[in-house]
């Protein structure tokens, strides 16, 4: 049975461009509907935090404020709700091993801007399963984590990759827009990451290698599909 490490920020308040903090956390359809592809698929899928703390589901990705409908919102709250247990008691980042698993995946949320981007102990897995050719997946401001994985020379392990990500006409249109502390597309294509977007609010996967990226919320489902299908392939 294959097995993927979901990676979740712990974060729960972001600091915004201006200094003041913003209530933040995970996407619930990333984390929901991603989970329920990869487990309907018989994926053990492990969860895992900075330093093990609980994540923080983001309030609006519960709502109407998010986009999201009522009965979508009912939807993803029942199947967190399932996922209650693990949540409450993920892994420390701090205490994996990549080659214990077939796939890292990453889901997003404003939250992974607050601290998965900077976690040394993310840029150690996915450097590790990287190297070793093992999937490595993010989603929407999730790909914000990839940022992470930077060599002690400040070589970003990504560079000249094919990747997509939470677009920064997205963020403009229904994200933090000039508040957020950075956008993710444009700090990917700094950092020297080849960005292929999708049109707005679109189901849009990109894979280069190893390598799986979704654009936004939208993009769970088909992202997760990806991951099966490398995992398969292999």
């Amino acid at each position: 049975m294959p097995k993927i490490l979901m990676v979740i920020s712990a974060a729960n308040s972001l600091r915004l461009a201006d200094g003041t903090p913003h209530p933040t956390g995970y996407w619930a359809e990333e984390v929901a509907a991603s989970h329920r592809v990869l487990a309907a698929a018989g994926v053990s899928v492990d969860i895992a935090t900075p330093g093990g703390a609980p994540p923080t589901v983001d309030a609006i990705s519960l709502d109407e404020r998010g986009g999201v409908a009522a009965a979508d919102a009912a939807e993803f709250r029942a199947y967190l709700d399932a996922l209650a247990e693990q949540l409450a008691s993920p892994l420390a980042l701090a205490d994996v091993r990549a080659d214990d698993y077939d796939a890292i995946y990453i889901p997003g949320g404003h939250a992974p801007m607050a601290d998965l981007v900077r976690d040394a102990d993310l840029g150690r897995l996915l450097i590790a399963a990287n190297t070793r050719g093992t999937t490595v997946a993010a989603l929407c401001h999730g790909v914000a984590a990839l940022l992470s994985a930077e060599a002690p020379d400040g070589t970003f392990a990504f560079a000249g990759r094919a990747l997509t990500s939470f677009t920064d006409e997205e963020e403009r249109q229904g994200g933090l827009g000039d508040g957020s502390p950075f956008l993710v597309e444009s700090e990917l294509r700094e950092r020297g990451a080849v960005v292929q977007i999708g049109e707005a609010w679109s189901s849009t996967v990109v894979q280069d290698g190893n390598l799986i990226t979704g654009q936004n919320p939208q993009s769970s489902t088909a992202t997760a599909e990806a991951v099966l299908k490398a995992l398969a392939e292999r």
